[in-house]
């Protein structure tokens, strides 16, 4: 009543948009009849006209009629295809960074071409993102034919390209792809030794196709370059033999969460079998942790629901779109642990050498867009995320396709029962049914059902993503029958048969209610394309688990009032108000707990920032003598700061302690003596102090300079600094990483675990671009280059000895490289508090809470 009063007063705002679009498009349709007129030389020709008005100042605003009009024009020779007046609207809608919803089969691929190529006239760089290869290389090849018949280049990146191919498929005008493999690529680069290694340019414009299922269903798993980790493989196995070992009443589950803890009987079993006094004690953590990984692979994580096992190995499904996200490892063990509980080889646990979230790779891009058939009911965290807005667009045609109330059954077996009948009905009358499940283990429940009642159907999971496209686009032919996880086959259009339109078009049922009612849509949305006709319906039990976990009481009050058996359907408007509700809270469930990753992981990204705009410095200058001239002067600045303080007299400078730290650094006995330093305690200030080393530190660079020659002494600045930074900054992940798995105790102290981990993280941060600055100082100028040949980086930053121009070290304070030792034993450093005094596990826990310490913090 609210919303209808605001829009009286107000209007609208996607009908404003439509208006503002629809005065746009008038523009781009007037120069229709002129642009049809030309040659295929002369509407080519308009490419290079775009290119010298944008360089001459003309905003790619200015150029967009005629440019869409351009394409729309080359879209009609090259494909036979005409873009409608809606399809321009999209475009429109791109072109501002915005999302586009746009209902299934209204066009989206076609659309895109035309933010693409304009664009793509700045030589930017244009990435076209889709969900799967098959589709950016469906899209590049077909949708490609229009930008390479205006003069662009079209490049396509996809998994199992070399180096070199990626090289030429970024340099390109347009280029299609996945979200993982550009996500990749730009991690990878920060990992590069040689400029010439780098693959991507500048991320200057997006279009993501699909965007809520890559930036909303994908958010919530970052993605992680890993490297070999140091913990055994066989621990895992010791805590799988334990927890099989476990009745029910060893632990309780709280499915909500997902979440299984030891109850006080399982923690007796477990001291037991580990021959340990305290599970909780400091030094059991990793047992602990391992068991509770072991139990939750067992009671939470579902073969061929949460994974699959292919070819001996474990392979995560995504629980949103039901694809394999081939590669992708669940953290914190937990892919051991289910490793361990399929039988099969498990793997070390791995080491981060590189991570980032969907979120804060896509928000790199100078411009970002996207086009969806569901986005509003996300439109509140798209607009918190990422600052986009979502327009609806207006469909082509009128949509007609019936969406039918939910048909709800008391017993998950009724309901099976009801959706197999159903099935078997409309077959029999001819009508094309396609059966939308939100896991594989039901998809192949449905299929053995109808096996043993003789109809034929086809199976769509992830199991056989290779055929998805395939065998979806005949989903609608007269008496087909398609069973498919929710999101299999999206981005390709299901074509109606011959005779199927007087049949009702396709016939969508869906087999359960998904958490989030954007999925829902999504499988709605595959039927009544293009003013098409069809239907949809829902199949829910009480047994479900969005119902028995999220309905409440409210629902199963309802049904036990009206009191039926499992086999009678009940429809009800208030129901389905109901099962709506439960999938609100839901949603909001899940947008916390994507916004509270992107909490964290936007401490960690300030530091990325950081880290890689130094690391590309360094990378793309020839010379970087300025850079490693200054970490020296800072870190003489800090030395003095640690043992001279302005705030003492100078008969209390220790420097004893200056000169140590000294020597340790960069200098040696003979460039200045003990002696000669003390003498300087009552002629100098501080910064006197610090003018003087830094005098000193010139001559003396410069000396070694003319010995080892300009170009070695380049290839050793930045062969020292790559290794100390990436070496550094794979231990900052690490200890990132584990300072964020306790951070949440923080709460019970009335702290904000975030709040917590920003300053602690910051704190971590400015120690270790310290260490970074120690560490360049002492080996730039004490590492020795065996041979005078060119340094060879690649192998001298793995850590090898190269067989031309090795470097070793002189001097005996220093360790090895990727190790620091710090001056800074002055400093008072901040410690996690430690408890010298243990707590029994049935003592009150010392945060306050009133709880049993094994109940709370324990």
């Amino acid at each position: 009543m609210v919303v209808g009063l605001f829009k009286k007063l107000f209007g609208d705002g996607n009908a404003r948009d439509v208006k503002k679009l629809q005065k746009i498009v008038d523009k781009i349709n007037a120069f229709e009849p002129e642009i049809s007129e030309l040659s295929d030389a002369d509407l080519q020709s308009k490419t290079d006209k775009f290119k010298q008005e944008y360089e001459q100042g003309k905003s790619l605003d200015d150029i967009l009629p005629e440019a869409y009009a351009v394409v729309r024009e080359a879209s009609k020779r090259v494909l036979g295809l005409r873009h409608f007046d809606v399809q321009l609207m999209g475009g429109i809608v791109l072109h501002q960074h915005r999302i586009a919803e746009m209902r299934t089969g209204e066009g989206k691929t076609l659309m895109a071409t035309l933010p693409a190529y304009l664009n793509a006239i700045t030589g930017k760089g244009v990435h076209v993102i889709t969900v799967n290869d098959y589709l950016a290389k469906r899209d590049s090849e077909w949708m490609g034919q229009i930008h390479q018949f205006l003069g662009l280049t079209v490049g396509l990146n996809v998994h199992g390209l070399s180096h070199e191919q990626k090289q030429e498929a970024y340099r390109k005008d347009i280029t299609y792809g996945t979200n993982n493999e550009f996500g990749f690529d730009y991690l990878r680069d920060n990992m590069v030794l040689y400029k010439e290694q780098l693959v991507q340019r500048p991320l200057y414009y997006a279009i993501i196709d699909e965007v809520d299922s890559i930036l909303i269903d994908e958010a919530r798993t970052p993605l992680i370059i890993s490297g070999k980790g140091e913990k055994s493989a066989d621990f895992y196995n010791q805590a799988t033999r334990f927890v099989r070992k476990l009745a029910e009443e060893d632990y309780t589950l709280d499915e909500k969460a997902k979440s299984v803890s030891l109850t006080d009987e399982g923690v007796t079993k477990a001291e037991q079998h580990f021959n340990i006094e305290n599970l909780y004690d400091d030094q059991n953590l990793t047992i602990n942790h391992q068991v509770l990984q072991a139990l939750k692979a067992k009671v939470i994580m579902k073969r061929d629901v949460d994974y699959v096992v292919q070819d001996g190995e474990v392979v995560i499904v995504d629980e949103f779109t039901g694809r394999l996200m081939q590669g992708r490892r669940f953290s914190d063990g937990l892919h051991q642990a289910i490793e361990s509980k399929e039988g099969l080889k498990t793997r070390e646990e791995s080491k981060t050498l590189a991570s980032i979230t969907i979120q804060n790779y896509f928000r790199m891009y100078e411009k970002l867009a996207g086009m969806t058939g569901t986005a509003k009911t996300e439109e509140e965290e798209f607009m918190k995320i990422y600052s986009l807005d979502v327009v609806t667009i207006p469909t082509n045609r009128p949509m007609i396709r019936e969406d039918m109330p939910d048909v709800v059954y008391k017993t998950l077996k009724g309901k099976v029962n009801a959706v197999v009948e159903e099935i078997a009905a409309r077959h029999l009358a001819g009508q094309p049914v396609l059966v939308g499940t939100i896991s594989i283990e039901n998809s192949e429940l449905f299929s053995q059902l109808l096996t043993k009642k003789g109809i034929p159907h086809s199976v769509l999971n992830a199991k056989y993503h290779e055929q998805e496209a395939e065998i979806v686009a005949k989903a609608g032919q007269k008496g087909a029958v398609t069973i498919a996880t929710n999101m299999a086959g999206r981005g390709t259009d299901i074509v109606l048969g011959a005779d199927v339109h007087a049949l009702g078009g396709l016939h969508i049922i869906g087999t359960e209610r998904h958490e989030s009612r954007r999925i829902d849509n999504q499988l709605r949305g595959r039927a009544g394309r293009q003013g098409d006709p069809g239907s949809s319906q829902f199949f829910v039990s009480l047994e479900d688990d969005l119902m028995r976990l999220f309905g409440g009481e409210a629902i199963t009050g309802m049904m036990e009032k009206i009191g039926f058996d499992e086999d009678q359907p009940l429809e009800s408007s208030m129901l389905s108000r109901a099962i709506e509700k439960a999938q609100e809270k839901v949603e909001t469930n899940n947008f916390q707990i994507r916004r509270h990753i992107l909490q964290y992981d936007d401490v960690m990204n300030k530091q990325r920032e950081i880290m890689y705009k130094q690391r590309r410095e360094v990378l793309e200058n020839d010379s970087i003598r300025d850079i490693v001239v200054q970490m020296m002067e800072d870190v003489t600045a800090r030395l003095v700061e640690i043992y001279c303080p302005a705030e003492e007299v100078p008969e209390d400078w220790d420097m004893k302690g200056l000169h140590e730290g000294l020597m340790r650094v960069y200098l040696k006995p003979e460039q200045l003596s003990y002696e000669e330093l003390d003498g300087m305690r009552f002629e100098r200030e501080p910064e006197g102090l610090i003018e003087f080393f830094n005098e000193l530190i010139e001559k003396i660079y410069a000396d070694r300079e003319q010995d080892l020659g300009e170009p070695m002494m380049r290839e050793l600045e930045k062969v020292i600094v790559l290794r100390s930074v990436d070496s550094k900054w794979m231990n900052q992940i690490d200890a990132m990483d584990q300072l964020r798995q306790g951070i949440h105790l923080r709460a019970y102290g009335q702290r904000d675990p975030v709040m917590e981990y920003n300053f602690e993280g910051f704190e971590m941060f400015e120690e270790m671009i310290f260490s970074i600055k120690e560490e360049v100082s002492t080996h730039v100028m004490k590492a020795q280059v065996q041979g005078k040949e060119q340094l060879e980086r690649k192998e001298v930053a793995k850590g090898q000895t190269a067989s031309h121009g090795a470097i070793g070290l002189l001097g005996g304070a220093q360790g090895p490289m990727g190790q620091s030792t710090s001056p800074r034993d002055k400093e008072v450093k901040r410690t996690p508090y430690v408890n010298e005094n243990k707590v029994g596990r049935n003592d009150p826990c010392p945060c306050g809470s009133g709880k049993k310490h094994k109940k709370c913090c324990g």
